[in-house]
Parts: structure tokens; C-alpha cells; sequence
């Protein structure tokens, strides 16, 4: 009998976290934009730039983009630009490092 094994990498674990930080970013900033429609209790910039942080910037600035929401806003068009230009080079480091 052959038994299915799978043991995670880091490649796949980094993988992982992105795509999950991603995901939310692009939710949450979807979201952001149809609360800012209706009038409604808006998401804070800080938790913006903290899932952001965590990896969704690079969701959220394409996201964002797309759909037009808070590119008026140089906190959030130079931010991210330079949160993704810090992450990137951390995520070479971490996939060569482990």
C-alpha cells in the first residue's frame, strides 16, 4: 500500500502565508471599498497596513488599483509600494536561508 507523505518545505510554508495574507488583503480591501460606498463603518488604515505587513501588500496595492480605492491617498500609494520593496528582499533572504 502507498501511503501519501507530505513533508512541508519552507518554499511551501512562505507560499502558504502569502497566499493566506493575500487573500485577506484583497477581501478586506474589497470590503473597504463597498463600506466606503454605502456610508458604513469603515475598516482601519491600521489593520490595512498590518495585513499588509504580513504579506498581503503586494494583493492589496494590486487590488487596490484595480478597483480604484484610496489610490487619492499618498499613505497608502507610497506605503505599500515600500512595504512590498522591504518584503521582497526578506522573502530572497528567507527562501535561500532555509
Amino acid at each position: 500500500m502507498n501511503s501519501f507523505s507530505f513533508t512541508p518545505t519552507a518554499e511551501s510554508v512562505l507560499l502558504l502565508w502569502i497566499g493566506l495574507w493575500s487573500l485577506v488583503a484583497a477581501v478586506l480591501t474589497v470590503s473597504d471599498k463597498s463600506r466606503a460606498r454605502r456610508h458604513a463603518w469603515r475598516i482601519p488604515e491600521t489593520a490595512l497596513f498590518t495585513v499588509a505587513a504580513l504579506g498581503g501588500s503586494a494583493a492589496m496595492l494590486l487590488v487596490m488599483l484595480l478597483i480604484r480605492h484610496k489610490t487619492k491617498h499618498p499613505k497608502f500609494m507610497l506605503g505599500l509600494p515600500l512595504i512590498l520593496c522591504l518584503q521582497i528582499p526578506l522573502v530572497l533572504w528567507l527562501l535561500r536561508r532555509f
